[in-house]
């Protein structure tokens, strides 16, 4: 069967004459694949599944009880464009609050549907060809797709245990510098849980002064930091010069599909953002918006949240150091990066953590996520299903069932 007329005119970013036929098989692919065999072989073995990467639990109660409410009314009908000023005044609210951190909530604040959509929209206000943007690796891609959408590049910046997993913003190329226009930061850091410094982020001011960068940092975990206060890099002096941050409501207040953000700091930088955004979307559903705000607003939700991953994150480093695997608390996040067995005694040995992933998957109905992109790491996320604390001890027990006995290599 011949081609369809219009398989000559994909772009190029997605691949063009040869969108479609690309057969290489995405990792997450590959791990749903190897679930759904996994069960099909051993139906009466139960996954323990340790890659979701999405909370468990609904918003709370009182959050719900306000969108039920809201959903009713007349005037919240129509287009949010860029936002509700009710939002943005609990957004101000809440970042005096949690970092005393003052923000104009009608310059220095704007709400985007999620952190995704605004690390996808802001290399829209930079990006030109040939154009670089600074990225930590592993990490979440979005901007740097988005970047490459534009004709732009990516230049990583790998995450190393011996750096403590902060980048080193030293080792960047002289002529990739002169290109450079973003650096993407996260912290704390999805999937390694390290925080930043006040050192750190005071470096990265430095150097986004010296060379002319913009600043990204996305703090969608931030609420999620079990070492400390949560910090925030607008609290760095300087920052609100040369950068923004990026925040969201689904890790820290269990909203996950409401897609609900927001993107503060420098009013130019947000002015931009706004600008490129308005021709993206026409702003999430005001509802969804004020029940946001009454989350902000409640000082109980993000400690209870917090606290709830914070036992199991406890719990899982105890669990999996007791089966031999070289873990430590993370500073935050809900993620636990550790390094990938590279085999077993008298086993299987394991070329990179995909194959151990795979090993788990299939040999014992354990379910992780692989990173090779700076180390062979696997990731365990602690948002498994499970209803309770009794819940959680028993899927941890089940897991050191599984797991205690193999000798694994390291």
């Amino acid at each position: 069967m011949s081609d369809a007329y219009f398989q000559q005119l994909f772009a190029d970013r997605i691949g063009g004459v040869h969108y479609g036929k690309d057969t290489e098989i995405y990792k997450f692919e590959k791990i749903k694949r190897a679930k759904r065999q996994a069960l099909a072989d051993q139906p009466d073995r139960k996954l323990l599944d340790f890659g979701i990467g999405e909370n468990d639990s609904i918003a709370a109660q009182s959050v719900r009880q306000v969108m039920g409410e809201e959903i009713h009314l007349l005037e919240n009908r129509g287009y949010a464009d860029n936002g509700v000023p009710e939002f943005k005044a609990a957004v101000a609210r809440f970042m005096q609050r949690e970092f005393d951190v003052q923000l104009d909530p009608v310059s220095e604040i704007n709400h985007c549907i999620g952190s995704k959509t605004a690390l996808s929209i802001i290399p829209a206000c930079f990006i030109n060809p040939g154009d670089v943007t600074l990225m930590t690796v592993p990490g979440y891609p979005v901007a740097g797709t988005h970047t490459k959408y534009y004709g732009g590049e990516v230049h990583e910046l790998p995450l190393l245990a011996e750096n403590e997993f902060l980048p080193d913003l030293q080792s960047v190329p002289v002529d990739v510098l002169q290109r450079a226009k973003l650096l993407v930061i996260n912290y704390p850091n999805s999937p390694t849980g390290k925080l930043a410094t006040a050192a750190f982020y005071a470096d990265v001011v430095e150097f986004a002064k010296q060379h002319q960068i913009v600043v990204i940092q996305d703090a969608a975990h931030i609420m999620l930091t079990f070492t400390g206060k949560p910090t925030s890099f607008l609290e760095t002096p300087g920052a609100r010069d040369v950068g923004v941050e990026i925040h969201s409501m689904s890790k820290g207040f269990d909203m996950i599909g409401w897609r609900i953000g927001w993107v503060c700091g420098n009013p130019l930088l947000v002015r931009a953002f706004a600008d490129v955004k308005d021709n993206c979307d026409s702003g999430q559903f005001i509802a969804i918006q004020k029940a946001a705000a009454a989350a902000l607003d409640d000082e109980t939700i993000a400690p209870s949240v917090r606290e709830k991953y914070r036992r199991r994150m406890t719990n899982l480093v105890t669990a999996l150091s007791t089966c031999g695997f070289q873990c430590s608390m993370p500073g935050g996040s809900y993620f636990l990066y550790t390094p990938a067995p590279t085999g077993v005694e008298n086993g299987p040995s394991f070329a990179n953590a995909e194959e151990a992933c795979q090993y788990l998957i299939t040999e014992h109905g354990i379910v992780t996520v692989p990173w090779d992109n700076a180390g062979s790491y696997l990731r365990f996320s602690v948002t498994y299903v499970a209803d309770g604390e009794e819940a959680e001890q028993a899927l941890l027990q089940e897991t050191l069932e599984r797991l205690g006995n193999i000798p694994f290599t390291f």
